[in-house]
């Protein structure tokens, strides 16, 4: 009987073992699963994302884009590819205020040819200011903030490849790809990063009752949320007794932060904050640059960072309406953006022209 009592012991033992281990299975079992569920959904936003940014800027009827080349073990093959990887990229990137209150203009607020060396990850960047004189043959003179609106009110999906084209005809220079971001982009960004450290120079204050800008800035180092940091960036003159800002000084702090956000995006870590970003960008960027080689490039992005980075700017003078271009400088500075691209020199009587300079 005591022996029996021993083995029935045993029995239940193992049984309990048993159970306890099914359960400890299914409980990791299920949070595999849950994983790789989730890993299956930030993968889903992330093609989702590339689908709402690329298509965005195709025109109707148009892929996303051309596909990625299929590699080839030919060594001509492979020498034409290791050419393509080391010519330069030149993008438009431009930043619009999409706001309710903004007039649905859709002036471009930021303006900046780009040109990235991949060998050696330089990235060069010229600021073309919003109110810079613009003088068309074919359109007529304009502010340079105007172009991309006109073009999106009367050639709606092919706005980024109109821009890009003319702005690579002023600039005498062909530009690959155009990026537009909305700045609800930016300050959301900036609060999924939970907000940068940066020392404000100098009080800004404005206020437009009429889009409902409300910049408050103090001097000092301080924490700013994405509201604050897009103040930052944009704060140009004053109606409330504070100094004005010279756009030299607005496109340093335009830099200042692109930098601190682009630190800030390699330590972030959990495909929470990733998928919530992803949203984010999804929403409000364009661009037409295709699905594929947007993955490409993000799948790459370690040893495609930007390891320097040059902003150049313009030396300026305002005489209302517009910003113009100083001559001598011009003729200095478009040349450096362009030195990569190994491209004939300018012609400066039809550039003089194009920035509504005598010469």
């Amino acid at each position: 009987m005591e022996e029996r009592s021993k083995r029935r012991k045993a029995q239940r033992g193992k049984v309990r073992t048993r159970k306890t281990l099914l359960t400890l299975s299914a409980v990791l079992g299920t949070c595999l699963i849950a994983g790789a569920v989730y890993a299956g959904t930030l993968y889903y936003k992330a093609e989702r994302a590339l689908d709402r940014i690329s298509a965005a800027g195709s025109a109707p009827g148009e892929t996303a884009g051309p596909a990625s080349p299929v590699p080839t073990a030919s060594a001509a093959a492979a020498a034409v590819d290791a050419e393509e990887e080391s010519k330069p990229l030149t993008f438009l990137l431009a930043g619009v205020d999409n706001r309710s209150g903004s007039g649905g203009t859709l002036n471009t607020d930021v303006l900046m040819p780009v040109v990235y060396e991949p060998v050696s990850r330089k990235l060069s960047i010229l600021s073309i200011p919003r109110d810079m004189k613009i003088a068309s043959s074919e359109m007529g003179t304009h502010k340079a903030n105007y172009y991309y609106a006109y073009y999106y009110a009367h050639n709606k999906g092919e706005d980024l490849s109109k821009t890009r084209e003319f702005y690579g005809d002023i600039l005498q220079m062909d530009i690959d790809h155009m990026i537009l971001v909305n700045f609800e982009a930016f300050s959301s960004i900036v609060d999924e990063l939970g907000g940068l450290d940066i020392d404000v120079p100098m009080d800004m204050r404005y206020v437009d009752n009429a889009d409902g800008t409300n910049i408050n800035l103090t001097k000092g180092r301080q924490h700013l949320n994405g509201k604050k940091v897009l103040d930052f960036v944009r704060y140009r003159k004053s109606n409330r007794g504070t100094a004005e800002s010279s756009d030299i000084s607005r496109n340093e702090r335009q830099q200042e932060v692109l930098n601190l956000i682009l630190d800030k995006l390699d330590s972030v870590s959990g495909i929470a904050r990733w998928g919530n970003i992803i949203d984010i960008l999804g929403d409000n960027i364009r661009t037409d640059i295709g699905k594929d080689q947007l993955r490409d490039w993000i799948l790459n992005y370690p040893s495609m960072k930007p390891a320097a980075s040059e902003l150049i700017t313009l030396e300026s003078g305002w005489k209302s309406p517009y910003v113009y271009a100083n001559k001598e400088d011009l003729l200095v500075k478009l040349p450096k953006l362009r030195e990569p691209l190994a491209l004939p020199a300018l012609d400066t009587r039809k550039l003089l022209h194009d920035f509504g300079i005598a010469e």
